[in-house]
């Protein structure tokens, strides 16, 4: 079984009913009311699993006595979440009209959140806040979350009053009709922000949601088809990089595709390519693209379609430091080839000249499995030392000249965050959900820029690449807004599949993945694909035979 992350608000909530060891239905949302439950119940008495409970009423009494549980916790559920049947309409965000914004959960700061994306949305003459959802076209759902990173100096005066800095994110999903996405996006506190960190997110959000809601998206222009989805269990492995965009995007299609099963195991980059190859798996999940060499040492060929985009982030625990840290690419390559080795050398402070930095050692922390992560972060290293590319080079696993191994991106930033003065990369997303101090570094065009959907979007506008061949590096794009350490992430399907069951239930994935499923990449800190890209995927899907 694919391996599931921790609930955030919005997020369906499982394990209603447990039964032969599996666990299914989806009735509420994380941190969200009672609403449109019994289009949920409707779903879910529909279900395969529910069906399967069923059936299991006809065997041995083990199985009655757990249909008779699972019936006694829909009667209890139909009791306490009845509720009339969904208003919401809008099937385009164009047609969103009317919002509801739904409780954005208990964590600190999210009720103040929500009150002031309600008074921002409220300003707007495109839109209209309803307080009874019942009337809305569409529910506005959730999550922020805020926390203290240390304190920055008013002055350079040694006793100087200094004030609290924060860090945060505001993440928003759009839900329209029968619980359909319509819109997501992720947002970080501004470079240079006025007001409260509260009142950056939310300006920030509303603004880009209105800018948007006036574009015609990829997901309005195009359509992920009305085919029936052909019955088949896929399994899929690969990169920790996009396991929890790809875990939310197979829970959505599975509770739409009640015939669809789809297993994705985060294992690594390495791991997940060398089950395709041996055809242990349907498809494989890689941030570093196959070259030509390897797969014709694998003696088959893939279809490389791009997923979405993310980003890479060097983390840091300096002891007693204040204000946030930076870094250019001659600090992160002189630290990871353990040329520089104190916080306090002149390269380092020099681009951080108000911050206390210590006379202490750096703690380097690494990747230890082959991971897509490590292939982003060494792909940007060898494009920017030529000593990095002479000695190390890029790859899913590298003999790195110093540091500590740990495995996936737990393992490093728990490393890095028991260890006093020590510094590591992991995913954008992993970064900013478990309150990991991450740092702005200098793009190539000499600009310190932070991660976040623009910067990772900006990252991409400089790429290029064939009609046909999509194996892009966007790191160090070009680009005053680009953040150096993007990457897209790749879906590999074999180039011919034999059985046309599971080359049709494969193809109408990532269809649906390719345009519905955008919609919600950027609420996880994914920057969604261009409409170019998307029917350049959708072409590499129609190739596949």
């Amino acid at each position: 079984m694919r391996e599931r992350r921790q609930p955030i608000v919005g997020d369906p909530i499982f394990q209603v009913i447990k039964s032969d060891g599996r666990r299914f239905a989806a009735l509420g949302m994380i941190g969200s009311s009672k609403e449109c439950v019994r289009c949920r119940l409707q779903a879910l008495l529909s279900s395969r699993p529910t069906q399967m409970l069923v059936r299991a009423g006809s065997q041995a009494l083990a199985s009655l006595r757990n249909l008779a549980a699972s019936l006694s916790t829909l009667l209890f559920l139909i009791a306490v979440f009845a509720a009339p049947n969904c208003a919401q309409s809008a099937e385009k965000l164009s047609q969103a009209k009317k919002l509801y914004v739904d409780s954005f959960g208990p964590s600190k700061g999210a009720e103040e959140m929500r009150a002031e994306l309600v008074r921002r949305l409220g300003k707007s003459q495109d839109v209209q806040v309803v307080q009874d959802r019942a009337e809305a076209d569409a529910i506005v759902r959730g999550t922020a979350q805020i926390w203290a990173t240390g304190h920055i100096s008013l002055s350079t005066h040694p006793s100087s009053l200094s004030e609290t800095a924060f860090q945060g994110y505001l993440s928003v999903e759009v839900i329209g009709k029968s619980d359909q996405p319509l819109w997501s996006y992720l947002v970080t506190p501004s470079r240079f922000a006025m007001g409260s960190i509260t009142e950056d997110l939310s300006a920030q959000l509303v603004n880009r949601f209105l800018e948007d809601r006036k574009k015609k998206s990829a997901g309005e222009s195009l359509s992920s088809g009305t085919s029936t989805v052909a019955r088949a269990v896929l399994k899929g492995a690969g990169g920790t990089f996009p396991a929890p965009l790809y875990q939310k995007w197979f829970e959505l299609y599975e509770e739409r595709h009640p015939d669809a099963s789809v297993q994705y195991d985060a294992v690594g980059s390495a791991e997940g390519i060398e089950r395709l190859t041996k055809g242990a798996v349907d498809f494989g999940a890689s941030d570093m693209p196959l070259s030509d060499e390897a797969m014709s040492e694998a003696h088959q060929r893939f279809v490389h379609i791009p997923m979405a985009l993310g980003a890479v982030v060097p983390i840091y625990n300096v002891q007693h430091s204040s204000g946030e840290i930076r870094f250019t690419p001659e600090i992160l390559a002189g630290i990871y080839l353990g040329k520089i080795t104190k916080w306090s050398d002149p390269l380092i402070r020099e681009v951080n000249r108000g911050a206390a930095l210590p006379d202490s050692e750096i703690v380097v922390v690494h990747r230890s499995d082959g991971s897509g992560t490590t292939f982003v972060w060494s792909d940007y290293l060898s494009k920017v030392s030529a000593d990095w590319k002479a000695s190390v080079g890029s790859g899913l696993t590298v003999h790195w000249p110093v540091g500590i191994g740990a495995a996936y991106n737990d393992g490093v930033a728990s490393v890095v965050q028991r260890t006093p003065n020590a510094i590591g990369y992991v995913e954008f997303i992993y970064a900013i959900q478990h309150e990991l101090s991450f740092a702005a570094v200098k793009n190539a065009e000499g600009h310190f820029i932070k991660a976040d959907i623009a910067s990772v979007t900006a990252a991409v506008q400089g790429a290029a690449g064939s009609d046909h061949d999509l194996r892009v590096s966007i790191t160090n794009s070009p680009g005053n807004a680009a953040y150096p350490i993007a990457s897209f992430t790749w879906v590999l399907l074999p180039e011919q599949i034999n059985d046309k069951n599971k080359r049709t239930a494969l193809v109408e994935l990532f269809r649906w993945a390719l345009t519905i499923g955008q919609k919600s990449s950027a609420a996880l800190g994914y920057a969604p694909l261009s409409p170019d890209l998307v029917k350049r995927g959708l072409d590499s899907l129609d190739a596949i035979k």
